[in-house]
């Protein structure tokens, strides 16, 4: 199949990528403007989640395509990438032109936990979802949304920050990470996902939740990853509520790909957690446990 990837040099697109082109897909990767500037590769496709926001930007794109697999996200709103956006008005845009090509197989990269939830990352991310359904609904679309919950691999900025974490003999967990609960999924499951339902699972359709087998609390999943690389149990110790409030709104003010800040917070108000059968039977089999996700998932 020819297949549209947006967000192809991202943590998850890169991963899809290599997936998808494994499994003998011709993928069309998506480059941000800056990315354009350079010389194109003959399978780059330039283009703007900033701004192509209508469906006439993205029909062009579309030529010749089988499929399209929108892997584009940001944690939080920025000059350069604002998550209206990024997260809904494009994304809808994209579906449109697609129901307009004929192109029926979409696959949207969503989120677990977002459903009640009052963010603006969750609000924009189910505006995205409700694109897609109205569209499946009219019968013009085949598309199937990937729910997961903390994706975990190398490459990834909160899977950096669990593994820095999880080096530290001493370490201040912020209240909720305490108690959040978390089912931390490997980003090469949720490629193998995304290869079968553009394969064997074509006609699969519907929402899915991408998740391990298995929650865990968030400090206990940090303490998993520092007994996965060989360390000892730490010295954990609790950073109180206004402390844990004031640290999200400092890193407020840090650059987009730190993962703390206000928005992170308040998602850990729900549990990121699901039923993992229906993922599983994407896989054919048992997604990586967290307790093996450093050996299987941090290469």
């Amino acid at each position: 199949m020819h297949i549209l990837l947006t967000g192809a040099t991202g943590f998850i697109g890169q991963t899809l990528h290599a997936a998808l082109r494994a499994a003998g897909h011709q993928v069309h990767a998506g480059v941000s403007p800056r990315s354009a500037q350079a010389k194109l590769q003959p399978d780059q496709v330039p283009m703007d989640f900033a701004r192509d926001t209508t469906p006439e930007s993205w029909l062009p794109r579309l030529q010749g395509m089988d499929a399209v697999v929108n892997a584009v996200g940001v944690l939080r709103d920025s000059a350069a990438r604002p998550i209206d956006a990024v997260h809904q008005h494009t994304p809808c845009a994209l579906f449109q032109a697609c129901a307009q090509a004929g192109v029926r197989r979409v696959v949207q990269i969503s989120a677990l936990g977002i459903e009640g939830s009052a963010t603006r990352y969750a609000r924009t991310k189910l505006a995205a979802e409700a694109c897609l359904r109205t569209l499946a609904a009219a019968g013009q679309l085949d598309p199937v949304v990937l729910r997961p919950s903390v994706v975990f691999g190398k490459g990834g900025d909160s899977s950096a920050l669990f593994m820095n974490l999880a080096r530290l003999p001493v370490v201040v967990f912020p209240a909720p990470m305490l108690t959040a609960r978390i089912q931390p999924v490997s980003v090469h499951d949720l490629a193998a996902a995304v290869v079968a339902l553009l394969g064997p699972a074509l006609q699969h359709t519907g929402t899915v939740a991408c998740t391990g087998p298995e929650p865990v609390r968030m400090a206990d999943f940090v303490a998993s990853l520092r007994q996965q690389q060989g360390h000892g149990p730490a010295l954990v110790m609790r950073l109180p509520l206004p402390l844990t409030r004031l640290s999200a709104r400092a890193g407020d003010l840090l650059p987009a790909s730190v993962p703390w800040c206000s928005e992170s917070l308040a998602l850990l108000d729900s549990d990121n957690v699901g039923d993992p059968a229906e993922f599983e039977q994407l896989l054919g089999r048992s997604g990586v446990h967290y307790s093996r996700l450093v050996a299987q998932a941090w290469r």
